[in-house]
């Protein structure tokens, strides 16, 4: 387990991990990419528990996303069936996190924005978005941008679909597929591939 988790986490938070899985008997599965999220938690009807975490994920965003679903995990042995995201997840989301949250795992620069998301923590750390964006240094992958820098009325592909990039919604962008005319509200920090206009 140590061998694999080096390849997913920081190194300092690889025996805090162990500890979490083994005493709270975690199943845990890596799986390859998802577009919709970066890990889910799912009970089966035999009553075994299972969490898979994407493996394209940084090992800050792993970490994060694992101790999530691990939450979700405690929260079901603990309270059985209640809100997936409400206050008795919230609470133990934090109380696992906690240990984490030092400077030796989470580089000095996320700590305040994970400090900020931990006051209230959300679904989804990507509704966050200075979090979202402290988690990837910053950077979106090789060769795309993120949508917030690229200029209004430009055009980018995003999951094989073309767009034109419109005006900014309190925190989403408002952009037009060229293909059947919808609007579609963007997350300000989607990962978009800008394309030249001809």
């Amino acid at each position: 387990m140590h061998k694999t988790l080096e390849k997913y986490i920081p190194q300092k938070a690889i025996s805090l991990v162990i500890y979490l899985i083994k005493e709270h008997k975690i199943n845990l599965k890596i799986v390859n990419q998802r577009q919709t999220k970066h890990g889910d938690f799912r009970t089966f009807p035999n009553g075994q528990t299972q969490i898979t975490v994407n493996n394209n994920l940084n090992e800050y965003q792993f970490l994060l996303t694992l101790v999530h679903e691990i939450a979700h995990h405690v929260t079901h042995k603990k309270f059985g069936r209640v809100q997936p995201h409400g206050k008795e997840w919230k609470m133990i989301f934090q109380h696992l996190m906690l240990p984490f949250l030092q400077p030796e795992i989470y580089p000095r620069e996320i700590l305040p924005y994970l400090a900020n998301y931990f006051k209230n923590p959300k679904a989804s750390t990507d509704t966050d978005a200075k979090l979202s964006l402290a988690l990837r240094g910053g950077m979106a992958e090789n060769g795309k941008s993120f949508i917030f820098e690229i200029p209004n009325g430009s055009i980018f592909s995003f999951k094989n679909t073309v767009y034109k990039r419109g005006n900014k919604r309190r925190t989403r962008y408002e952009c037009l597929n060229l293909s059947n005319k919808q609007v579609y509200l963007f997350n300000q920090n989607a990962e978009v591939l800008p394309l030249k206009q001809s």
